[in-house]
């Protein structure tokens, strides 16, 4: 088997209590969260909001700190690197599209400008600056037109491809998208999802797709991993996922999933989870889920579930009742 990409093992990502907690507490963003990325291939964390998706991908770009747990590019642990060749290598390598456009460039910076900060930044030559320029403007398809245009100037569908083109800037193998769509009118979303899966197949590159919608999900995912309060309920590839889901978690989330045939979903059998999601500072002892839990045992309550091979499906989960 080929090396993954990017290797993910047992990451935590805790931040100190707010004053008004308990001196010793600790707020579990991510606890334990481990997954791989094949190279050319697409990821997908979901969840409900809070959760810890985003601050995984944060974590692994070194926008956030972590706590312990390893994150291997190529092979290589970025956490033993000096802290140059760090820096250096997550800019050069790993980009990010993050979820509104609108905050993610200067208003007083034109297109051309916010495209080529980053390789300024990296000092490269002028000439190979305006090379790189007009190729990622013609691979999200923006014209030289609007090289010279303020992000008030073009419409959201458009300012997000000027986001993706400086992604694209430094010729990076992994781009970690944060909701990419969820801010843009559903007339567009399916353009700038097209765009991201054409570049995929141009250029070779790998994403971990960070999203609650699941819809898009199944469209643009190969594997996925369903976080709840911080950690992983269930992973698999996206069919069998979405297929044959086994943790009561998952089987909620996909029931949330409006079906295009008015019959069909009306016939459904939506699951209505009952009960309040725990605070991080207070997580459960045992399985994070088990306030929520249809199927939960007295186990549950103290005991963590491993991570493990479901009864009879494709999947791996974290359940005590699920697994084989």
């Amino acid at each position: 088997m080929t090396e993954p990409l990017l290797s993910v093992s047992d990451l935590r990502i805790h931040f100190p209590a707010p004053r008004r907690a308990h001196r010793e507490s600790v707020l579990k963003a991510v606890d334990g969260v481990s997954f791989q990325i094949g190279r050319g291939r697409t990821l997908a964390l979901v969840g409900e909001s809070g959760c810890g998706k985003s601050t995984t991908g944060y974590g692994i770009l070194g926008l956030a700190p972590i706590t312990s747990g390893r994150v291997a590019y190529e092979g290589q642990d970025i956490g033993t690197l000096p802290e140059t060749q760090r820096r250096a290598l997550l800019s050069r390598e790993m980009q990010i599209v993050f979820q509104d456009p609108a905050a993610a460039l200067n208003p007083k910076m034109t297109i051309a400008d916010s495209i080529c900060e980053p390789m300024r930044i990296r000092r490269l030559p002028s000439a190979e600056i305006q090379r790189r320029l007009r190729r990622v403007m013609d691979l999200v398809g923006l014209s030289s037109i609007q090289a010279q245009r303020l992000p008030s100037q073009i419409s959201g569908g458009q300012r997000q491809r000027v986001v993706i083109a400086r992604a694209l800037a430094l010729d990076p193998k992994l781009i970690v998208c944060d909701e990419p769509v969820s801010a843009l009118d559903v007339s567009i979303r399916s353009q700038v999802l097209n765009i991201l899966m054409d570049l995929q197949a141009e250029l070779g590159l790998s994403y971990l797709f960070i999203s609650h919608d699941l819809s898009v999900v199944r469209h643009i995912a190969d594997e996925v991993v369903v976080m709840y309060l911080g950690q992983v309920m269930e992973q698999g590839a996206t069919d069998a996922l979405f297929d044959a889901p086994r943790h009561p978690y998952t089987e909620a989330l996909l029931s949330a999933i409006p079906l295009p045939d008015p019959v069909a979903q009306r016939a459904r059998d939506r699951i209505v989870l009952k009960g309040e999601i725990p605070s991080p500072l207070s997580a459960p002892e045992g399985c994070p889920f088990v306030t929520r839990c249809p199927i939960r045992v007295a186990r549950c309550q103290t005991e963590r579930p491993a991570f493990t091979a479901a009864q009879g499906g494709a999947t791996l989960l974290a359940c005590h009742e699920r697994a084989a």
